[in-house]
């Protein structure tokens, strides 16, 4: 979580600053990306909520994504990642919504995709999103660095 805190507060301040609100769905990260943003005091100021999205059901669940919204689609896309940071975006009001998905470790997922496979999306004023292939199948360096990404894609989408 220490890595994280130098870029959530540089994304912090900018949200301050400009007055905007940003609302997280995350997967493979299971809530570090939520937790390094809350760790800047004034989170309350820009945080609004968000959700480990993890399963079928919590998708259905928590952002109201149905089988018909998935047609031809699959999880840890980029179409994917844009889909449930654009839902989690407007489920919760805010200016930004970020998302991320992907296969940890120490196995790929039930898709094909190899450990390591991350994919993250930014909705809002400037919609992105990325894949990231780290090569690893060592789970908890992959959630770190997925998080890192993640953060670091909002920065950019930010201006920074």
């Amino acid at each position: 979580m220490q890595t994280l805190l130098p870029l959530a507060e540089r994304v912090a301040a900018r949200l301050i600053a400009r007055k905007e609100t940003i609302a997280v769905a995350e997967s493979s990260t299971g809530g570090l990306i939520a937790a390094a943003l809350l760790s800047v005091p004034g989170a309350s100021a820009y945080f609004v909520g968000g959700a480990v999205v993890y399963t079928v059901a919590s998708r259905a669940a928590l952002l109201g994504i149905a089988k018909a919204d998935m047609e031809g689609m699959r999880a840890a896309t980029e179409a994917y990642a844009a889909l449930i940071a654009g839902r989690v975006r407007e489920r919760h009001g805010t200016v930004w919504g970020l998302s991320e998905t992907g296969a940890t470790g120490p196995s790929g997922n039930r898709y094909g995709d190899p450990a390591g496979h991350s994919c993250m999306a930014v909705a809002g004023p400037v919609n992105r999103t990325i894949t990231l292939e780290t090569g690893s199948a060592d789970r908890q360096a992959n959630m770190r660095a997925f998080a890192r990404r993640a953060l670091e894609h909002l920065e950019q989408a930010l201006g920074g």
